[in-house]
C-alpha cells in the first residue's frame, strides 16, 4: 500500500506503507542512532512526533519484550529508508512490521531519508501528516499547516501514570547463558527515591534500582507536600515530552521540595527544574535526538558522547548565579547540565541511562547518590 507524507512547508515524500493503516499527524523530527529502533518507538519522550531514523535499514534484530522503555509506542509514526522482513536475532520475538500494526502506528518505507534528515536541518523541526487513505498532496499540505505545533502544549499528561507503583527491576544480564533483568535485594537499598513520571524510560528505574534505591515512581501532578510526607532520600525527576513551560504544575511542585530533598533531573526533568530555578527555555530549530552528541563536562573538560532526546533547551544566559553550568553541547553551545552551588541539586540534558548506549555517563547515578548521602549525614 503507497503512503505520503506532507510536511508543513509543502515538500512530499511518498512510500510504501508498512505497520498500521490510517492517516497520523505530529512533527516530524530525525534520529541520528544506529540502533536502538525499539528504545525509540517505546520511548513516552516521542509523544506527538513522527521519527525518521536516518539508519537505512531498520527492523532486523527483530522485536522483543525486554528492550522496551514503556508498555506501548508513543510516537506518532515511524519514519525509514528500508524495513526489514526477516530478523535474525536470538532474542527476537517478532517482527517491526507486526509490533507497529498491533500498536496502530503508521510506517513509511522506500522514501530518501537522508534527503528528509537534510530538510529538517535547514527548514526545522515542523508538523506534517502521513497518510494511507489520501493521495492528493494539496489537501494533505493544507491540514498540515493548520496543526498546532509542540509550543505550549502539555503532553505530559497523555504519558504520565495514573497512581503510584513501586519499582523493583536491575539492569539486563546475560549470565551462564541466561538473560534476564537483576533484582536487587531489599536490604542492598539504602535510599527511598521518589521518581516523578513525566514520560519515565524503564531503563532510568533500573539505572535507580542496580544504583542502590528502593523506588516508588508517582504522577507528574502529584503535589510536593505527598512526596514530602512519604520521607525520600531523594527526588528524580524523569524525561518526557513537550514543551517543559507548559507543565507549569510540575515546576511549581518542584519549587516547593527545593532546598528540602536532593534533586536529580534527565531531559525534561531538567528543563522543569531549571524553571523551578528561575531560568527560562526555548524551542530548538530541530532538537538534538541520537546516541552520538558530544558533551563536553565543564569541571574537569571531558567530552563524553551521550544519547539525546529534546526539542526544547535551556536559556543559558537565564541561569541565575546560583547555578553553575556544569556542561554543555559541542555541537551548538547549548545547556546540557547545571548543579546549584550551595543545595543538592544537580540535572542533565542528556541520558545517562542511554539504552543501548552509549554509557559514557552513566556515573552520574552514582553523584546523585552522593547527594543523597551527604544530605542525611
Amino acid at each position: 500500500m503507497n503512503a505520503v507524507l506532507a510536511l508543513a512547508d509543502g515538500r512530499i515524500f511518498r512510500g510504501k506503507a508498512f505497520g498500521a493503516q490510517g492517516e497520523v499527524d505530529g512533527e516530524v523530527v530525525f534520529n541520528t542512532s544506529m540502533t536502538g529502533y525499539q528504545e525509540v518507538i517505546t520511548d513516552p519522550s516521542y509523544c506527538g512526533q513522527m521519527v525518521v531514523m536516518t539508519y537505512p535499514l531498520i527492523g532486523n534484530y527483530g522485536i522483543n519484550q525486554e528492550d522496551f522503555e514503556s508498555e506501548r509506542p508513543h510516537l506518532s509514526a515511524f519514519i525509514i529508508k528500508e524495513l526489514c522482513t526477516a530478523p535474525s536475532n536470538w532474542r527476537s520475538q517478532g517482527t517491526l512490521h507486526d509490533f507497529l500494526t498491533k500498536y496502530g502506528v503508521v510506517g513509511i518505507q522506500g522514501i530518501d531519508t537522508r534527503a528528509l534528515t537534510r530538510h529538517i536541518r535547514e527548514a526545522g523541526a515542523q508538523q506534517a501528516l502521513l497518510s494511507t487513505t489520501e493521495s492528493d498532496p494539496v489537501k494533505l499540505i493544507e491540514r498540515a499547516r493548520n496543526l498546532p505545533g509542540l509550543e505550549g502544549r502539555d503532553l505530559v499528561k497523555e504519558v504520565t501514570c495514573h497512581k503510584s507503583y513501586d519499582w523493583n527491576e536491575g539492569e539486563w544480564i546475560l549470565k551462564n547463558g541466561i538473560s534476564g533483568f537483576q533484582n536487587p535485594t531489599i536490604g542492598e537499598k539504602t535510599h527511598f527515591v521518589i521518581a516523578y513520571d513525566f514520560g519515565i524510560k524503564k531503563n532510568i528505574l533500573r539505572m535507580l534500582t542496580q544504583a542502590g534505591c528502593r523506588v516508588k515512581v508517582v504522577p507528574a501532578s502529584m503535589p510536593a507536600q505527598e512526596v514530602l510526607a512519604m520521607n525520600p532520600d531523594g527526588v528524580f525527576l524523569s524525561n518526557g515530552p513537550g514543551d517543559p513551560s507548559a507543565v507549569t504544575y510540575a515546576a511549581e511542585n518542584v519549587k516547593l521540595l527545593i532546598g528540602k530533598v536532593p534533586l536529580f533531573g534527565i531531559c525534561l526533568g531538567h528543563q522543569i527544574l531549571t524553571l523551578a530555578l528561575g531560568a527560562s527555555t526555548y524551542k530548538l530549530r530541530f532538537g538534538h535526538h541520537g546516541g552520538n552528541q558530544p558533551v563536553m563536562n565543564n569541571e574537569n573538560r571531558r567530552v563524553e558522547i551521550t544519547a539525546q532526546n529534546h526539542g526544547f533547551a535551556v536559556e543559558a544566559n537565564s541561569v541565575k548565579s546560583d547555578i553553575d553550568i556544569t556542561s554543555i553541547n559541542l555541537n551548538d553551545n547549548t545547556v546540557e547540565g547545571i548543579r546549584h552551588k550551595s543545595l543538592p541539586i544537580m540535572s542533565v540534558q542528556y541520558h545517562p541511562e542511554a539504552s543501548p548506549g552509549p554509557h559514557d555517563s552513566s556515573y552520574l547515578f552514582e553523584e546523585f547518590i552522593d547527594l543523597m548521602r551527604q544530605m542525611k549525614c
